[in-house]
């Protein structure tokens, strides 16, 4: 999806975190080069999203997201694997991510899809919890 889908994502990133991004960083991002944004549905609604950035053989996930109500049935899952394949269709070979030490049910979805962690951002956070970047071959 492309720059007119700003305000969708900044509506499920709302949906689905407590210090959602607002729909300016949203127009910004999918104008960007590399850039590729992906809403799930559910029940004919839109029910998650993931913006991911392919540079250089490597892909980034810059956000992905369930929202609250539609948690634990799967969904986060499918959006994982559609990022990945998205990713290994703009030609990356490793995906890459950053999230909060105390996402236990996020850290579990990337244990159990074969991420490992390669490093720390201290205190990245806004509530002061560490970043564990994770990353797996694509």
């Amino acid at each position: 999806m492309g720059q007119e889908a700003a305000a969708l994502f900044a509506d499920l990133h709302a949906r689905c975190f407590g210090a959602p991004w607002p729909e300016e960083d949203f127009d910004r991002l999918l104008a960007s080069s590399g850039v590729v944004g992906l809403v799930l549905e559910a029940d004919g609604e839109p029910a998650g999203l993931s913006l991911i950035r392919t540079i250089a053989g490597e892909c980034e996930i810059l956000t992905i997201g369930v929202a609250r109500a539609a948690r634990e049935k799967g969904l986060g899952r499918q959006l994982l694997t559609a990022s990945e394949t998205e990713a290994r269709l703009g030609g990356a070979r490793r995906m890459i991510l950053e999230v909060s030490h105390t996402n236990t049910p996020a850290i579990a979805l990337y244990d159990r899809a074969g991420y490992i962690e390669i490093g720390r951002r201290k205190a990245y956070y806004r509530d002061g919890s560490d970043a564990r970047v994770l990353a797996r071959p694509l």
